[in-house]
């Protein structure tokens, strides 16, 4: 092998090693994800189901109106929790071994944010419908409010936080 022609096939390798690393990182992320969607599916599986056999209980008529429209926004956004929890997966079947696995993870990441906003509206509103039963209006907006501030706080807020943190100090560098 010539120097020129050596030269090329170290450069080749190196290029095939990081596609590798590429792969492989990209693998391992996509597996990270259907892991996190994993736990986060049932929850909302559940939920639904639940919601769902509510609505034919004898007691579902005794609604008042504010409590129906609640039902109903609870109802809706579960269910638009597991059309984003269950999309990354529906989407990787659909381009499989089309060269597409970073859109696929970049896409389905978005997804499972936008999946816990709803599931955390979805929780919010199921305990403001228990609550409002149980004590009443006042009592369920304070509680309803007070559990999505916890949730915000315990999903989104440490990330976000990081974020900021590493943006200020990527702007100092």
């Amino acid at each position: 092998m010539t120097a020129p022609d050596a030269d090329e096939f170290e450069r080749e390798m190196l290029e095939a090693e990081g596609a590798e690393a590429l792969k492989a990182r990209l693998e391992r992320e996509h597996n990270e994800l259907l892991q996190e969607l994993r736990s986060l599916i049932p929850g909302a599986n559940v939920l639904l189901g639940f919601l769902l056999a509510v609505s034919f209980t004898s007691q579902f008529g005794d609604l008042t109106r504010t409590e129906r429209w609640v039902y109903f926004a609870t109802l809706v956004s579960t269910a638009v929790a597991l059309v984003l929890f269950l999309a990354p997966a529906a989407h990787h079947r659909l381009r499989f071994r089309e060269g597409d696995k970073d859109d696929i993870l970049r896409k389905g990441n978005r997804e499972a944010i936008a999946g816990t906003v709803a599931s955390s509206l979805a929780f919010t509103g199921v305990l403001y419908l228990v609550t409002e039963r149980i004590f009443g209006t006042p009592e369920a907006i304070l509680m309803s409010a007070g559990f999505f501030a916890f949730t915000a706080w315990r999903w989104w807020s440490f990330a976000l936080l990081r974020t900021v943190r590493d943006e200020r100090a990527r702007k100092r560098l």
